[in-house]
């Protein structure tokens, strides 16, 4: 049971491509379909069917913190549900029901796939289209952060038993062929604009806790053939500070092919994460994608206060308005409580859209959980 934060941004005391050498077998997990080149993993911002979402029940994991978390992810999901359809798993009947009474008749709560816990960015398959109609997935081998979650928490490695393996079952629900990559990550920790260009953290992939023996080259061509991808740009991160080894999706993330929006630290951050923002900012500018196209960087800025939450937590509150969401007609992020920073985010995102954009309080996911409203939803594209 755990009722301190079961936090992925925890501040952790004392803790301390050349595709063309590389064969298949070296790269590849399950094989790619013979027109692998045709298939890309769309942008996010792109038309979706629907967005999927996965119920947290287990107190093994969350202790007497499951309650506000479920509701923060009752109101996200309700949220997500004005704006496309949202189909809720949830880990059999009594989880299932408890789901439909927060959620209500809006979202559609499935109780055949079982699931652990609610991080589907993490846990869920990453959909692709082939530009013809015909859609696929692939997973990337959910092994619990490196089985951080064991290390970090003390959590036990099969309290996550269902989500190393809900990626192939969703894909199956949605009716697309499913493959698994050659890699092990998260879905969190690699952010793509659907035009070639992929982006991530060198902490949370090439790391001998999810990736051991394989050569960046090798993970980074895996990744490229996997999305539909040609470049990859890396990026620092910071090993061994939260559960996740850094993932991007908190701190840069894609508005369009050629633009990328960067959220340097307020005063709520410590210092080695602010300089780790800064430190992402730099690289990115001046950087150039596959098309060639140099990379506009737009910054906003993180809160400086968080007046609900005692200062204590700040540290391991995930204090990111880029971990949003996005929708077919909105873009759906958070607020903290810092009238200024949330207004300032609010209208730079929406501004960089050209969508409204909904700021919801969700202090005990991003409290609590250390995670957002992008961690905890995935998109699938229309044909």
């Amino acid at each position: 049971m755990h009722d301190t934060p079961i936090s992925r941004r925890k501040m952790l005391a004392g803790t301390g491509l050349a595709v063309a050498g590389l064969t298949a077998a070296q790269l590849l997990g399950d094989a790619l379909p013979a027109s692998a080149a045709t298939w890309r993993v769309p942008a996010e911002d792109e038309p979706h069917l629907r967005t999927w979402m996965t119920w947290p029940s287990s107190t093994t994991i969350w202790g007497s913190l499951l309650a506000g978390v479920q509701a923060d992810i009752a109101t996200l999901a309700k949220e997500v549900a004005r704006h496309e359809p949202v189909f809720m798993v949830a880990n059999g009947t009594t989880a299932a029901s408890k789901a439909r009474s927060m959620c209500g008749s809006t979202v559609t709560v499935l109780s055949s796939i079982p699931d652990s816990d609610c991080w589907i960015r993490d846990t869920g398959p990453i959909f692709r289209v082939d530009g013809t109609g015909n859609r696929d997935a692939f997973g990337l081998n959910f092994n619990a952060w490196g089985e951080n979650a064991t290390s970090y928490y003390g959590i036990p490695a099969s309290a996550y038993d269902n989500d190393r393996t809900i990626a192939g079952k969703v894909a199956a629900y949605a009716g697309v062929p499913f493959t698994k990559a050659g890699v092990t990550g998260e879905g969190g920790g690699i952010e793509y604009d659907g035009d070639g260009t992929l982006m991530a953290t060198e902490s949370c992939w090439i790391n001998s806790n999810r990736n051991p023996g394989k050569t960046k080259a090798q993970i980074e061509a895996e990744l490229l053939a996997r999305f539909g991808a040609t470049k990859m740009i890396w990026l620092p991160g910071l090993v061994g500070q939260d559960v996740t080894d850094d993932h991007i999706d908190g701190t840069a993330r894609y508005i369009r092919p050629g633009v990328v929006m960067v959220q340097l630290d307020g005063a709520v951050s410590s210092p080695v994460w602010a300089a780790n923002a800064q430190a992402i900012h730099d690289a990115l500018v001046g950087a150039t994608d596959a098309r060639g196209r140099t990379l506009q960087v737009i910054t906003i800025q993180g809160p400086d206060t968080l007046p609900r939450i005692p200062r204590g937590k700040w540290s391991a509150f995930l204090s990111s308005y880029m971990n949003w969401t996005v929708t077919n007609d909105a873009i759906v992020t958070v607020q903290f409580g810092d009238t200024a920073r949330d207004a300032a985010a609010k209208t730079a995102i929406s501004a960089a859209f050209g969508r409204p954009v909904v700021q919801l309080n969700l202090d005990n996911l991003y409290g609590n959980g250390g995670g957002g409203a992008h961690c905890v939803t995935m998109q699938e594209p229309k044909p």
